[in-house]
């Protein structure tokens, strides 16, 4: 009997998942900002991106980025298309540009004791041209990978 309750102690425990959840699970876009020359720039404006809720109210995603050279952006898990506004500020500098990101919204699923994600493939951008000079995609799958850049980000090169 001693072997029969070892037998199932042993077998339950085996038969336990051993699938673990991602501890990095942050799906977003990786952005870095060029100059003309292609050349990574330290962007001297300050940048601050938001979006807005169904609400019609502001949601900002970054908050006065002043001296970066890039930065993550969150993205949507359900809307064909996300409409960011990219404010840049310095002295008398003061333009806004809207960018529109298209893409592809798939499930994620890695075990049931996981919280269900979502993945992305960017499928096309547009902009307005304040203090934007190109936006362009360097990597379409958006995924857990945060080593990717996604996008390169050219600004107004006549401010630098």
């Amino acid at each position: 009997m001693k072997k029969w309750l070892l037998f199932l102690a042993v077998t339950l425990v085996v038969s336990c998942s051993s699938i673990e959840c991602p501890l990095k699970n942050l799906v977003a876009t990786n952005y870095e900002i060029y100059d003309s020359d292609g050349l990574l720039l330290e962007l001297s404006d300050t940048l601050t991106i938001y979006s807005k809720t169904k609400e019609g109210k502001d949601t900002i995603l970054l908050n006065r980025g002043i001296d970066i050279v890039g930065f993550n952006m969150a993205i949507s898990k359900s809307h064909p298309e996300d409409e960011l506004y990219f404010h840049f500020f310095r002295g008398d500098y003061d333009v806004t540009d809207t960018v529109w990101v298209q893409k592809e919204d798939y499930p994620h699923f890695e075990s049931i004791e996981c919280k269900a994600e979502f993945f992305h493939k960017l499928t096309g951008v547009r902009y307005t041209k304040h203090g934007i000079d190109s936006l362009v995609i360097k990597y379409s799958n958006v995924d857990y990978d945060d080593t990717k850049i996604h996008f390169y980000l050219y600004p107004d090169s006549d401010r630098y």
